[in-house]
């Protein structure tokens, strides 16, 4: 079996092949993403391998059937990419659902404490040998209210590295957890409660901008905001509103609604004429890393073998139990 992988990265490679060869999968890589007007490159492939700033609509969907291409893996949890009503009848998608929960939740905690404690201002003060503590004066977390916003695997993680921390944790979720010990309670008062927000949830119609002008005037005045799902649970210019009027204390963002033609590439010599995202980076209180927080070595690999598990197994008996339906959306 061929498949044509779309936005490959270097470090994506080794363990695609590996995990392919254990499978009897061959990958053709692409740096380039899936659109409509890169998606001649999947000729002659029995699927395509996506990821999230690939596009696969309706107009993508028919060109990918005509080239008789029925199947698409996403190599992320998260499907707000995928038209899903669109495809349906014509293209099977599957996903990774887990592929390291405690990577993304780690890299989370790892912002915020980066944030809490000016670790990043402290390296690069003493690289050049000044060993003042001026402006350095930190904030603590223990005994601080973590609001987690889903609580799915990666939320549910979040939320058990909190309370390591002596935070006291609730959450909120559509569909609770019960199982789980957690407290929940009402969006909104988990808003107005929390010191430290972190949002774990996915990308839908219902959840796009769910951090807007009105919640955030919702939240506790000083209240840090944890990104690491999906941009467009922010509204990027709400965000910076709240930052630039000291309503919210600060913000660590691994995601940005319009990350597309930005994150995962080296833009270092380029203009960069998102206005909204160079004032978020010039802010003093604004951490941004680039959608980098699934990545790890494990996370990598698991990422491949379970899309090559999702392929053998929808190949050899026609379905995957890790397919999305647009009942899901």
């Amino acid at each position: 079996m061929l498949f044509s992988v779309f936005d490959a990265k270097p470090y994506d490679i080794p363990g695609f092949e590996e995990a392919g060869a254990r499978y009897g999968i061959d990958y053709r890589f692409y740096e380039t993403r899936l659109t409509p007007q890169t998606a001649s490159l999947a000729k002659g492939s029995d699927g395509v391998v996506l990821f999230v700033n690939d596009i696969l609509n309706a107009e993508v969907a028919e060109q990918l059937c005509s080239y008789g291409i029925k199947f698409a893996a996403l190599r992320c949890a998260g499907f707000n990419n995928v038209d899903l009503r669109a495809v349906k009848g014509k293209i099977t998608v599957v996903r990774v659902p887990a592929y390291s929960p405690s990577a993304v939740a780690e890299h989370a905690f790892a912002l915020l404490l980066t944030l809490c404690r000016r670790t990043h201002k402290a390296y690069l003060r003493t690289r050049e040998f000044n060993f003042s503590l001026a402006g350095l004066t930190g904030i603590g977390l223990k005994g601080k209210t973590a609001g987690v916003v889903g609580t799915g695997r990666i939320g549910r993680e979040f939320a058990a590295v909190a309370a390591g921390f002596g935070m006291r944790v609730i959450a909120c979720d559509p569909f609770p957890d019960l199982s789980s010990g957690l407290c929940y309670c009402p969006t909104e008062e988990l808003f107005a409660r929390s010191d430290i927000l972190s949002l774990h949830c996915p990308l839908t119609a219902q959840t796009r901008h769910l951090v807007n002008a009105a919640s955030i005037r919702g939240m506790k005045r000083g209240a840090i905001l944890i990104n690491t799902s999906r941009g467009g649970l922010v509204d990027s210019a709400a965000l910076l509103e709240g930052i630039r009027s000291g309503w919210l204390g600060g913000a660590c963002l691994d995601v940005y609604e319009e990350e597309t033609d930005l994150f995962f590439e080296d833009l270092s010599d380029k203009l960069i004429r998102d206005e909204l995202l160079t004032s978020l980076i010039s802010m003093p209180n604004v951490l941004v890393t680039s959608h980098q927080a699934f990545l790890t070595d494990e996370a990598l690999r698991s990422i491949a073998e379970t899309t090559a598990e999702n392929i053998a197994e929808f190949f050899g008996c026609g379905r995957c139990r890790n397919e999305v339906t647009a009942r899901e959306d």
